[in-house]
């Protein structure tokens, strides 16, 4: 598994894919000759990031972005210097402003996980320049293994657009928060992602539950 710091995954490396599927998918990045993205030690960042039982919140993506430099392993997040923001990100920044007033100053999100947000795009990889060009290489037999290891305490879901939803129809509404949207891109945001208020709402029922709420907006005063 050389390049893929899989030893780094803690709890997240018991999970069946890591034995039974992760070998032969490896095989098969291995034998694609295009650039792949994001960087094989930011593969599994967003698990690296956030242990199980330290998860509160779950943001599905879809796949990573394909422009070279701009993912880094973590669902709509991208490293700091990226400018202009991916145009999603654009829009995520421009309803957190609507919802709560700010937004952080950076694509990199990596605070939000930090708070036990986790990132989570559906599939891992993509190659450089062609939009879920990884869809069929079996990436979403993890994603499910890892919703079903959060099953047995309630979170909060916020799923963007049919292919997140579609990924978590399983995730139990009544006892989790789950927030279903349009996604966030330029084509779909206006209809219904905008108004949404999936941070404001988030944090109350966080708090509600005597959980802390999420800073969102400054990774300065992030816990």
């Amino acid at each position: 598994m050389t390049g893929y710091p899989v030893d780094a995954l803690g709890d997240w490396a018991r999970l069946p894919f890591f034995q039974d599927d992760w070998p032969g998918l490896q095989a098969r990045l291995a034998q694609d000759t295009r650039q792949i993205l994001p960087p094989p030690r930011q593969v599994f960042r967003a698990l690296e990031r956030v242990a199980p039982d330290a998860v509160r919140v779950v943001i599905l993506g879809q796949d990573p972005y394909p422009t070279p430099g701009h993912a880094h392993g973590l669902a709509f997040s991208a490293d700091a210097n990226v400018r202009p923001l991916p145009r999603s990100l654009s829009n995520v920044f421009k309803e957190m402003v609507t919802d709560i007033g700010a937004c952080p100053m950076s694509a990199d999100l990596s605070f939000w996980a930090d708070q036990g947000v986790l990132l989570l795009n559906t599939v891992l990889t993509v190659p450089a320049g062609a939009a879920k060009g990884h869809d069929k290489l079996g990436w979403q037999v993890l994603t499910a293994q890892v919703l079903d290891r959060l099953a047995h305490t309630p979170r909060a879901y916020l799923l963007w657009g049919a292919g997140a939803q579609k990924v978590a129809r399983d995730v139990d509404p009544d006892v989790n928060l789950k927030i279903e949207t349009a996604h966030p891109s330029p084509l779909s945001a206006r209809r219904g992602f905008f108004g949404s208020r999936p941070f404001s709402r988030t944090n109350a029922w966080l708090q509600a539950r005597d959980l802390q709420a999420i800073n969102w907006a400054n990774p300065s005063e992030a816990a």
